[in-house]
């Protein structure tokens, strides 16, 4: 007779346990306990920048008069620039960035992008997701096949998670890893509401048990999934943080995801996403200047309560963060102080072990791309540094080519 996973609930957590369950036990929970902890090991947060965002008023040229004469409403003024170079500054909202740039915990790589880049949302977002500017077809994503790779070569699933509120992004779509979804760390906690708890039964063997291997390593699975779900329940109630976070979506995603880091279940990459909510998104076509600084300042408050809040438990060294988005925007602004979709845009990196800086050189202003500036780092090399340099994992095999990482790492 085969098992199912319903009867392999039922025999380690207790039918009265799973019936006050019902379906909502997370699958994320069971799958991860066939697998260790991930005490100690390196973690990747990605930031995904919805809409398109400005990089030209990111990472300021104030110098450059062709930004100036191009940009008669949204020129942002060099007095009020976080400067960062000879002729670069962040905008104003940016000073938590600033802060972390000053202390070499903040790179910044410029001019991203790919050969003929496409400027619509969907087919953009869809390159960047896959990894893969020649096959956008493909149903699989790049962190998606990180964890399909994970999987197979560890034996353990669930590396990966997406928090937020918004449809899981085409990135996490794996061809058989289990890629978890959640709001907080509370729905990852099994709560149940009649009988002994999960950890009471599966600490009580019977003789049936002990005399059945196969029910043996149920409840030792079992054993694993419990102690996971009270990690979380621990790190959850804890004051740390608590606090220490601006009332933001993207905080408190980021909150959730540091104390998921300090649970150590053993997930490798956070994927979170900005620009997708109430605040509205990048896409600023029109009445640009105060959304876009309302998103930058969310951003740059955010990241920086998050790495502060790592860095007090001496976690910061294990945690790098980039940003993405789909594509810049024009140079020129257009008749309702907007811009138009662009090509190449800024990836901010930001974590304990980096080089800190800017890498690359700033996009010509006077060589443009269909009106916008082109891309000088390819973003594939942004994936081979996070994947060969950071996590350890083969970026050939995930990328399906080579492609040279970028030297911004102090490992």
């Amino acid at each position: 007779m085969t098992a199912t996973r319903r009867d392999f609930l039922k025999v380690s957590l207790g039918a009265t346990t799973m019936a006050s369950f019902g379906s909502a036990v997370p699958d994320f929970l069971l799958r991860s306990a066939a697998g260790a902890s991930g005490d100690g090991e390196r973690v990747l947060v990605v930031v995904q920048l919805s809409g398109g965002n400005d990089g030209l008023n990111t990472v300021v040229p104030y110098e450059d008069d062709e930004y100036g004469r191009h940009r008669t409403t949204l020129r942002l003024p060099r007095r009020e620039l976080h400067r960062i170079g000879q002729d670069l500054g962040l905008h104003p909202r940016m000073g938590a960035c600033k802060e972390l740039f000053d202390e070499g915990r903040l790179a910044i790589v410029q001019g991203v992008g790919y050969p003929d880049e496409d400027r619509g949302h969907p087919g953009a977002m869809r390159v960047w997701h896959t990894g893969d500017p020649d096959r956008r077809d493909r149903q699989t994503g790049w962190v998606g096949r990180v964890a399909d790779r994970h999987a197979a070569s560890e034996g353990a699933d669930g590396p990966a998670a997406f928090v937020g509120s918004i449809p899981t992004p085409h990135a996490l779509n794996a061809g058989r890893a289990h890629v978890t979804a959640v709001r907080s760390p509370r729905d990852l906690v099994l709560q149940p509401t009649t009988g002994r708890s999960p950890w009471e039964r599966t600490a009580e063997p019977d003789r049936s048990e002990a005399d059945n291997p196969f029910l043996a390593l149920v409840q030792r699975a079992s054993l694993r999934a419990c102690a996971h779900s009270q990690r979380i329940e621990e790190v959850s109630g804890s004051s740390r943080g608590a606090g220490e976070y601006p009332p933001f979506q993207l905080a408190g995603d980021l909150r959730t995801i540091a104390q998921l880091i300090r649970a150590e279940l053993g997930i490798r990459v956070f994927f979170v996403e900005l620009g997708g909510g109430g605040i509205g998104g990048f896409d600023n076509h029109a009445n640009q200047l105060g959304n876009h600084c309302a998103l930058l300042h969310h951003l740059s408050e955010s990241l920086g309560a998050f790495l502060a809040d790592l860095q007090r438990d001496r976690l910061s060294d294990r945690v790098l963060l980039m940003t993405f988005s789909e594509f810049g925007r024009t140079l020129a602004e257009n008749g309702r102080r907007g811009t138009g979709h662009g090509a190449a845009a800024p990836v901010l990196l930001a974590g304990g072990r980096l080089r800190g800086g800017l890498v690359g050189q700033h996009p010509s202003l006077t060589d443009l791309d269909e009106g916008a500036p082109r891309f000088c780092i390819d973003f594939r090399r942004v994936y081979a540094t996070v994947l060969d340099r950071w996590l350890g994992f083969e970026s050939r095999a995930v990328l399906g080519g080579s492609f040279e990482p970028l030297d911004v790492l102090g490992v």
